[in-house]
């Protein structure tokens, strides 16, 4: 994994500079264990707990994006994804690092994923399953929305366009 600042995005901010609203694209993925919990990760840079997400390297797919960002995070490998909402014009969100973004966000439930749970990685501090109706306080509202959107698509709402 390359560092942030050799990453696409941390090149591109590096040449627009700080204040500039950047538009990302990216994925986040919802994993559920065989009780149903939700696996979320406590994040580094922030604290707090959160799915899985993160920005689309160039020359990746969506869901190939998604699969990453869960290696990444949590050492589980996911096998295959179900898209079911794209997320894009929420109000803009700043980074642990004061800087505006803009992001467009596929979400995607993970179908079949294996490995052994890493608890902490390079991005995150914890990584567990909850229940979903007793997340951490601190699991923002985008956590929140996307989790009640899957169990409206699953339960056979069409595809989120928000």
């Amino acid at each position: 994994m390359p560092a942030w600042e050799e990453s696409y995005l941390g090149q591109l901010r590096e040449s627009v500079g700080p204040a500039r609203v950047l538009m990302t694209v990216g994925a986040r993925a919802v994993l559920r264990d065989p009780d149903g919990r939700v696996l979320l990760i406590r994040r580094s840079d922030n604290g707090r707990w959160a799915l899985p997400a993160g920005t689309m390297e160039l020359r990746q797919t969506l869901s190939q994006c998604a699969i990453r960002e869960v290696f990444e995070e949590t050492g589980l490998t996911v096998h295959s994804v179900t898209p079911f909402a794209l997320y894009s014009g929420e109000e803009l969100t700043t980074s642990a690092w004061g800087q505006p973004y803009q992001h467009v966000t596929l979400a995607c439930r993970a179908d079949s994923w294996s490995g052994e749970l890493l608890r902490e990685t390079d991005e995150t501090v914890d990584a567990a399953f909850y229940p979903v109706g007793a997340l951490p306080e601190t699991a923002g509202p985008n956590t929140r929305r996307t989790l009640a959107d899957l169990a409206r698509f699953e339960a056979g709402d069409p595809f989120v366009l928000a």
